[in-house]
Formats: C-alpha cells, structure tokens, sequence
C-alpha cells in the first residue's frame, strides 16, 4: 500500500515539473523566433545600421576636413562584423519581445501584489537601457572620437628648410592620421552602448534590493563615498582609456544613485524606522 501511494506521490509531484518544462521550451522556442527573424532583417540591412553606428565617426572627420575612412585587414573581418551587429541589433530590438515570453513564463507563480510590483520594472529596464545607449551615442561616443582624433598630427619643418619646398612637399613630410579598422570602431561603440545600458539598470536594482529590504536609503546615503570610487572604477574597466567616456559614464553612475535613494525614500518605508 505504501509503495502504491509512494508512486502516486512521485507521479503528482512530476507532472507539474514537465507542465514547466513544456512550458519553457514554448517560451524558449518564441524567443528564438524573434531573433532569428530580427537577425535575418537586421543583416539585410546590416550596411545602412553601420552607417549610422558610423555617423559620429563621419561627422568628426569632416570636422577635421578629412576623409571618413574606414579598413579591415583580415579577408573575413567585415563579414563577421556584419554578423556580430545584425545580432547586436537583433537582440536589442526584441528585447521587450524576449521580456514578455520571461514575463509569460514567470507570472504565472506569482501572487497578484507580487506581478504589480514586477511589472514596472519589466517595463523600466528596457526603457533605461535605450536612454544610456542613447547618452552613449549621441553624446559621449562624438566627444570620445572628437578627443581621439585629435592626436593626429602634421608636422611642419623649420624655417630654414622650408624655403625650398612647396606646400605640396611641406604637405607629405609627416602626418599621423586615425584610419580605425571597422571590426575596432564596432568593438568600441558596441563596448560604450553596453557599458551604458547595463549601467542606467542601476535604479532598478537598487530598488529591486530595498522592496526585499536588503538595502535601505540610509544604507545607501552612507556609502556615497564608497559608491564614487566604485563608480569611477567601473567606467575605467568598461570604457576605453579617454577622460571624456570616463566621466561621462562615472557622473550618469552617481546622479543614478542619488535619483534611486531618492525614490527609495519617498515610495518605500524604512523598517527600521532610522
């Protein structure tokens, strides 16, 4: 009798985790149609997506009265890196669409209070990391490239050599110009607009972490200081090695953190009552 009932057990208790499995593989199975469709249209038109990754490079080189010119020394280069930005892309354009299969899989076990709290954040994070990737690239990247190129150099001889050469001599003695290799300009754009989207998610964390009550405003106040070298050792790693991308990921970082306090303090009630 006991055996019968222990196998009755065993097949109610593994019904529900096959219903999630099932389930799973669904969700799984749409997320991977998004992306194989969005990357099929996003190599399609993979030339017009680079030329506006490109745009901020153009536009500083025509400031600088040169160029925009780009080259790929390996055979195969641009064509992976076509395939690396049809991807990119891919994802990030269904990214909501991939957050509704999550949101679909999960909501089910959730108690009602518990998907009203959930789902603004599920809302937030996509909507933050469009608006770093935006700070990214409309004003931190064009400053980046403006601060880069200008190290490019021509170097005029002295008086007393000059007085037998034409421009056009003077023009070919030295010159060090930027020529980027299109797989490096795309390492380094895809580089900020990452560092910067996943870095704006700082707000929904920090929130995420005082609903559960691991942190608290007060918590967070006191380790401003802490929060400031942190800040400034994170943009060091995930930026290239200019003071402009540095600065401009460091202080988005710290104002995050003062608008989460913020709004920790006047939505969520310190239990500690400090």
């Amino acid at each position: 009798m006991s055996d019968t009932e222990d196998n009755e057990n065993l097949e109610s208790s593994s019904a529900p985790l096959i219903e999630h499995l099932i389930e799973l593989r669904r969700r799984l199975i749409w997320i991977a149609a998004y992306v194989v469709v969005a990357f099929l249209v996003c190599f399609y038109f993979n030339e017009e997506i680079y030329l506006f990754l490109a745009q901020p490079f153009v536009d500083v080189s025509i400031k600088y009265g040169q160029d925009a010119r780009m080259i790929y020394t390996g055979m195969h280069e641009a064509f992976f890196v076509y395939l690396k930005i049809s991807f990119f892309t891919a994802f990030c354009v269904t990214f909501p669409l991939i957050s509704v299969q999550i949101w679909k899989f999960v909501a089910p076990g959730l108690y009602s209070n518990e998907k009203k709290a959930f789902l603004p954040f599920l809302i937030g994070t996509p909507v933050l990391f469009c608006l770093g990737a935006a700070l990214a690239y409309y004003f931190v990247i064009p400053n980046a490239w403006n601060f880069f190129m200008s190290f490019q150099i021509g170097v005029t001889p002295s008086a007393a050599d000059t007085a037998s050469m034409s421009k056009e001599q003077l023009a070919g003695v030295l010159s060090i110009e930027l020529l980027p290799t299109v797989k490096e300009y795309w390492s380094l754009v895809m580089l900020l607009i990452l560092a910067f989207g996943i870095s704006f998610q700082l707000p929904i964390l920090l929130i995420l972490l005082a609903r559960v009550g691991i942190v608290t405003a007060k918590s967070l106040a006191e380790k401003r200081k802490y929060m400031i070298v942190a800040a400034f050792v994170f943009a060091a790693i995930m930026t290239p090695p200019d003071p402009i991308s540095q600065i401009g990921l460091g202080i988005p970082i710290l104002i995050l953190y003062e608008i989460s306090i913020i709004f920790i303090r006047l939505t969520i009630k310190d239990k500690s009552n400090v």
